[in-house]
C-alpha cells in the first residue's frame, strides 16, 4: 500500500508539489488518449464510407459490362439474321 511516507522516501520532491504534477500528467494523458480515441473512429468511419461507396461502383460498372456484353451478343445476333434473309 502507497502511504505518505513511503512516497516521501521514493521522491525528492514535497508531496503537496508532487500530487498536481501527477494529477495534470494523468488529465493530459487522458485527454490525449480520447482526442486518439475520437480520430481513430473518425477514420474507422471514412474506411466503412470509402469501402462502401467502391462496392457500389464496382457493382455499377460490372452490371454495365454485363449490360454491354448482352448488347453486343444481340448486335451480333440480328446481324446474322439480317445477313441470312439478304441471302
Amino acid at each position: 500500500m502507497c502511504t505518505s511516507e513511503t512516497m516521501e522516501r521514493s521522491f525528492k520532491s514535497p508531496v503537496r508539489k508532487l500530487l498536481p504534477f501527477f494529477q495534470t500528467s494523468r488529465n493530459r494523458w487522458k485527454a490525449r488518449s480520447q482526442q486518439l480515441k475520437q480520430e481513430l473512429k473518425k477514420e474507422q468511419n471514412q474506411v466503412r464510407a470509402v469501402e462502401k461507396s467502391r462496392a457500389a461502383w464496382r457493382d455499377k460498372a460490372e452490371a454495365a459490362v454485363r449490360q454491354v456484353a448482352e448488347l453486343q451478343q444481340e448486335l451480333t445476333e440480328i446481324k446474322k439474321c439480317r445477313d441470312t434473309a439478304s441471302v
